[in-house]
């Protein structure tokens, strides 16, 4: 009996210590929790494009351009009259007319080079025309026989001491095509400053015959 009482005693004393330690062990759980559960979260970047501009956005381009296959009328294609002429301050106003008479339709976009010309050899004569900018350049589209002008102010010598001016008589006006090299002379006497005094503005080429107004 007493040893059964022993073994008795002894698997009571291991029960409590077990009980005492999966006590413990739960104890300790709550009080110190273990590292949470990692989640690995995958981000894409896409690089943004540049912003859309007036210019580039599909809807809003406003950048003028040339008709296809209209290239710039070049000097031989164009006839150069004088038209609509008046005098007014001092000065005297008049239209450069030009008729595309070529087979193909062109373009003008910009000024004119104009100056006064004379003498023998023809030469020019003075300081060519200052750009008046007035309007803004545009591209004018001419089809065989449509015209475009620009209107040229000559503000008369005579306003000037004839030693500051030396007037010089003239017979032509040397006429240069927007973005050509080759001039035309056209025949209109007027007279000129020999010195470096500018007398000529020129306008920006527009679309048909020229007007002062």
């Amino acid at each position: 009996m007493t040893t059964s009482a022993g073994t008795v005693r002894r698997a009571a004393a291991g029960a409590i210590l077990s009980c005492v330690a999966v006590l413990a062990a739960a104890c300790g759980s709550a009080a110190s929790p273990g590292p949470a559960p990692t989640t690995t979260v995958t981000v894409t970047v896409t690089p943004a494009g540049p912003a859309s501009s007036p210019a580039t956005s599909p809807a809003g381009s406003t950048a003028p351009a040339s008709p296809a296959g209209a290239a710039g009328c070049p000097t031989r294609d164009l006839a150069v009259t004088v038209g609509v002429s008046q005098g007014a301050a001092g000065s005297t106003f008049a239209t450069l007319d030009f008729t595309n008479v070529g087979n193909a339709t062109c373009t003008l976009f910009g000024y004119p080079g104009v100056s006064l010309a004379g003498g023998k050899p023809v030469r020019r004569i003075g300081r060519a025309a200052a750009e008046s900018n007035t309007a803004p350049r545009r591209l004018v589209t001419l089809a065989p026989g449509e015209v475009a002008s620009a209107l040229l102010r000559i503000v008369n010598a005579g306003n000037y001491p004839a030693a500051r001016c030396h007037p010089a008589r003239t017979t032509f006006l040397q006429i240069y095509p927007p973005n050509q090299t080759t001039p035309i002379y056209l025949a209109y006497k007027s007279t000129a400053c020999a010195k470096p005094i500018r007398l000529l503005t020129i306008g920006v080429v527009r679309p048909g015959a020229g007007s002062t107004s």
